[in-house]
């Protein structure tokens, strides 16, 4: 029998709510989402806070680089006002930039998924992953949490500091052309090889050969980011775990379709 994918909110459910926020997340989780997926960054004084950008000029609204500015000064950043001036209805500004640990507080109880995506240079991958395992630790989520990053030495590194952590190797496409199979199994090989248990694909790599080898080599497979309602039967046809949707509500109306 088919197995319905789990829907994770991108972001939260930042199709309707400002992304990476507190208020983007309990979206995602009130709309039924079974997790949610989201960012993390190093501030200047070395804390995890949640945002995808290298600078606050988009959702912050201020030009100003994350790795300038110290936790304290980020937990103030208006990260709402932005979306409100776009959208029609709610209005989101005042909604401040979360520290993961304040995630983690806001929601441990729910025992919902939470990926969390390391975004990092190389030079600072072990101290960014050494941050996020401990926060996890500290806040008794190892059985929720997934940490992904596109930086397999990251990845590595979280598995270094807690074997047992969960963790998901992101890959997205280079270029159009096919897949060959060559660069099929040095993706799968590449996951392995940092430790990864999930392997976690842009949706345009996310096809039956490569889920399949993913699979069989005894990785789960996500797919990003989705909002086609199409995926629900393409995804019980594969065999992936997730899909990762920034309008999880739709999503989940499309599955209890099928």
């Amino acid at each position: 029998m088919s197995v319905a994918p789990l829907i994770l909110g991108h972001r939260g459910a930042s199709a309707i709510a400002p992304e990476n926020t507190i208020a983007a997340f309990s979206q995602a989780f009130a709309d039924g989402a079974e997790g949610i997926e989201f960012d993390v960054r190093l501030s200047r004084d070395g804390v995890p806070v949640v945002i995808h950008d290298a600078n606050l000029k988009r959702t912050g609204l201020v030009d100003r680089f994350i790795a300038e500015l110290d936790a304290a000064e980020l937990a103030q950043i208006d990260v709402g006002s932005w979306f409100t001036a776009s959208q029609r209805g709610n209005s989101y500004a005042g909604e401040k930039l979360p520290l993961l640990k304040q995630v983690f507080e806001v929601f441990r109880d729910s025992r919902k998924l939470l990926y969390v995506e390391m975004k990092c240079e190389a030079s600072e991958g072990a101290t960014l992953a050494k941050e996020v395992v401990r926060l996890t630790r500290e806040a008794q989520l190892s059985n929720c949490v997934v940490i992904e990053s596109f930086d397999l030495q990251a990845i590595a590194a979280v598995k270094e500091c807690d074997a047992g952590l969960r963790t998901a190797a992101l890959f997205e496409p280079k270029f159009t052309r096919p897949l060959s199979s060559l660069r099929r199994s040095k993706i799968v090989e590449a996951a392995l090889a940092a430790g990864a248990d999930e392997i976690a694909l842009h949706h345009l790599l996310a096809r039956h050969r490569l889920v399949k080898e993913s699979r069989d080599a005894g990785l789960k497979v996500v797919a990003w980011t989705v909002d086609d309602p199409g995926w629900i039967k393409r995804a019980q046809s594969l065999g992936i775990k997730a899909l990762i949707a920034n309008d999880p509500a739709k999503m989940i109306a499309a599955r209890a379709k099928e």
